[in-house]
């Protein structure tokens, strides 16, 4: 059985820079007006971001750590900032669309209701179209180029906000468009700064859970920033130091990082955080979840505290508001939708309650029926719990004729970015098999289909697992299989479902014997 094809368009382009636009320098020496020689020459063997396997720049062995010592790592120390001389900077650039400043409370108010935006502290007005947010040529340009129709709600409450130089935090759902919400602000900020000079930071850095999710921030930094000539690196553990470390000693505007690894870089003086006035937060959620705590708020005490700081997350529990709490100062805070656990209600939701026993033979029915009717270009991930399972399932389903890839933990940095590629690229490579590796920050056009062969352990996994569909106002279809071992998860599973809608129609091939299962379950939740 064939999954598809899809045929893979490179999107490259050669960097025009364009003057003008709406948010230009004010201050002198900076880049808000800019010309062909923002930079004196290209650096060399460069480009502007480099390669995505690592951020560096591929002239030299991507094995080549020898003129790096990354033995011992050297003490972090907390910078006494009170003692530093810190130079003032910009970071409020927004003048109002003057549409927006026509718009009537009333017609404010119902614009956030339609989308379900909800604003805690003062904001300023959401805007309506790309058009309202005043960007710059450089910017508006490749909005166009790309095909934006209109922002989503969180870039509609989120840029106004941003570009006006206020502390944020956005809460989302997955595939809400968090991404650009940062990166086109990030962008604006970083060219009205003053440049960097020999041994400076970055201006802005993006902190990321996952080197999946960071590879994937980086191709949008490149995307936008690649006309005004803002370079970027990916830092993430996993990959040769060597290049990573040439791209930071060379200067670069915008870092984005796995905690871990830029920690590495930090002690060892490879870079420092003076100069950084925008700090990001990305899915801050997962980042705590998987013990990252400690080792944020290493990395918030090298960077000055009157930066601004954006933090992004899906869900909203007590360890984040925290964080927020210590970290941000007098910050706006957008919520999009229920702060309650919640699925991307395009997502059509589908339990099938059945025995541990059955799952394999019910995996590949589905197979086949997903087969015989999803479109070409459609693509479907299988999520299990763990990596000897991932290898299991993907030489099972491949002996009864489909073909999957599969990722996790264990593989290397050059297997998981061939997975990504393949996968992204389609045709016979239509199905992933993975672990919640995968469940968090992937963006694959075309995902159609979320398996859940294995249920997961929380309802928050369950909703991001099945996130990796319905993206950007598409539709998808997901599946799980609930056996009597995921009692506990019941209750939950049955409220997300509700708050969806979607409890009445979610189940199908229940047995009789299925249906008393479950009312089982639900019983013992409850008494859990």
């Amino acid at each position: 059985m064939s999954f598809g094809t899809k045929q893979f368009v490179n999107t490259s382009y050669k960097p025009r820079p364009q003057n003008g636009g709406g948010y230009g320098s004010q201050m002198n020496g900076n880049r808000g007006n800019f010309g062909n020689n923002r930079f004196p020459s290209k650096p060399a063997g460069g480009g502007y971001g480099g390669p995505r396997n690592g951020g560096g720049n591929n002239f030299r062995s991507q094995n080549d750590n020898s003129m790096y010592d990354f033995q011992g790592p050297n003490s972090l120390e907390k910078i006494n900032w009170g003692a530093e001389t810190l130079q003032p900077f910009q970071k409020n650039f927004y003048v109002p669309h003057p549409a927006v400043h026509q718009r009537t409370a009333y017609e404010i108010e119902e614009y956030r209701r339609a989308k379900e935006i909800r604003v805690e502290n003062s904001a300023p007005n959401p805007i309506q179209n790309f058009s309202e947010a005043n960007f710059p040529d450089y910017v508006m340009n490749t909005i166009i180029r790309l095909g934006y129709e209109s922002p989503t709600a969180i870039q509609a409450q989120g840029w106004p906000t941003a570009l006006s130089g206020r502390d944020l935090v956005g809460i989302a759902k997955t595939g809400s468009g968090k991404t650009l919400a940062y990166i086109l602000p990030a962008i604006v900020h970083i060219n009205n700064q003053q440049r960097l000079s020999r041994d400076d930071g970055p201006i802005a850095l993006v902190l990321a859970p996952t080197r999946e999710l960071a590879q994937q921030i980086q191709q949008v930094a490149n995307e936008f920033g690649h006309s005004s000539y803002i370079r970027n690196t990916c830092i993430f553990g996993g990959a040769p130091k060597g290049p990573q470390a040439r791209d930071l000693e060379r200067g670069v505007e915008i870092v984005i990082a796995t905690p871990g690894r830029l920690i590495d870089f930090l002690q060892r003086g490879t870079t420092n955080l003076k100069r950084c006035t925008y700090l990001v937060l990305d899915e801050a959620d997962r980042m705590l979840d998987m013990g990252f705590e400690p080792q944020i708020r290493k990395i918030l005490e090298q960077i000055r505290p009157d930066r601004q700081t954006l933090m992004w997350s899906a869900t909203w529990p007590k360890e984040v508001q925290k964080l927020a709490h210590d970290f941000l100062t007098d910050y706006v805070q957008i919520n999009i939708g229920s702060l309650q656990p919640s699925a991307n209600h395009n997502i059509h939701q589908i339990v099938d309650v059945c025995q541990e026993t059955e799952k394999e033979q019910k995996l590949s029915m589905l197979l086949q029926e997903i087969g015989n009717t999803m479109e070409s270009d459609s693509k479907v991930i299988i999520f299990v719990e763990t990596k000897k399972k991932v290898e299991s399932i993907t030489k099972t389903i491949g002996s009864y004729g489909w073909p999957a890839l599969s990722i996790h933990g264990d593989k290397s940095q050059n297997e998981r970015d061939y997975v990504l590629r393949s996968f992204r690229k389609g045709g016979q490579c239509s199905i992933l098999v993975a672990t919640d590796v995968a469940a968090r920050g992937l963006d694959v056009d075309g995902i159609k289909y979320v398996i859940n062969y294995d249920y997961p352990h929380s309802s928050e996994d369950y909703i991001h697992r099945i996130g990796r569909t319905g993206r950007s106002d598409t539709t998808g279809t997901s599946y799980a299989f609930f056996t009597p071992s995921n009692y506990k998860h019941a209750k939950d599973l049955i409220s997300v479902l509700a708050e969806a809608k979607q409890v009445r129609n979610t189940f199908f091939s229940l047995s009789l014997f299925s249906i008393l299962i479950f009312l089982l379950l639900i019983h013992w939740s409850l008494k859990v």
